[in-house]
């Protein structure tokens, strides 16, 4: 069974064909860079443009890195203001031959490591973060999703955690692994203290090189990377539209 999968980020747009028996891409990604400033209808235009490069007419999965609710914006820390309180869903699904489903980014990359990759079989409370322009939470609790989860804005010393910890930070000011990952392990001591998660699995684009900062933090939760590292979001939107009620598509 396949789906289709849109990711948006704060810095590129990403969709693919999802073979969803599997939980892997089923061809090549095709990907654009954000549009800058990332208003609304210029977005909107290269996923169009995305989804008609490969023919696609069923159900399409779209992440946004914002608070998502009922296909609504409620929050857009990485992308143009102007999102706030638009629809995506309806918004899309006019554009689209397909009924559009949407979630935040996340949530959606937990949601396919859950099913399909590091977090499958795992009970308790596991949260997923991914790191790239900010920081992105998605929380679990006996496999289900608690949705909406903004972890990445919790407060670490007087500032935004996703500030001086997001992959992002890293390359702006030119850090080395183990000084990045000594900020990686400054807030997940915070968020520890609050939380207190079972399994914490890292991802984005920046999990492919775990290998250089993931041993290096001193959490007391096990730190393991995504399997699906950065094609997690595309999968996860595909199965969350696939999986959607027909009742409410």
């Amino acid at each position: 069974m396949q789906g289709f999968g849109i990711d948006i980020g704060g810095s590129g747009i990403k969709g693919c064909l999802v073979d969803l028996g599997a939980g892997r891409l089923a061809g090549e990604r095709v990907r654009v860079d954000t549009p800058q400033p990332a208003k609304p209808e210029a977005v909107y235009d290269a996923v169009t443009g995305i989804v008609d490069s490969f023919g696609w007419t069923g159900r399409v999965g779209v992440t946004f890195p914002g608070v998502m609710k009922r296909g609504v914006v409620h929050t857009a820390a990485n992308v143009d203001p102007s999102w706030i309180g638009v629809d995506v869903d309806a918004d899309l699904t006019a554009r689209l031959p397909g009924t559009v489903e949407t979630l935040n980014d996340a949530d959606a990359a937990g949601i396919a490591e859950m099913r399909y990759g590091a977090g499958r079989g795992h009970g308790g409370v596991v949260l997923m973060l991914t790191f790239g322009t900010g920081i992105g939470s998605a929380l679990f609790v006996d496999g289900r999703l608690v949705p909406n989860t903004e972890f990445g804005h919790i407060q670490v010393d007087g500032e935004d955690g996703e500030l001086r910890a997001a992959a992002s930070a890293r390359e702006r000011e030119g850090l080395g692994y183990p000084e990045w990952a000594r900020r990686v392990d400054r807030y997940l001591e915070v968020l520890e203290a609050g939380l207190w998660p079972d399994l914490i699995i890292v991802g984005g684009g920046i999990s492919r090189k775990a290998h250089k900062w993931v041993p290096l933090l001193s959490t007391r939760t096990p730190v393991i990377p995504a399997e699906l590292q950065n094609a997690a979001g595309i999968v996860g939107a595909a199965l969350a539209a696939a999986e959607r009620p027909e009742s409410s598509a």
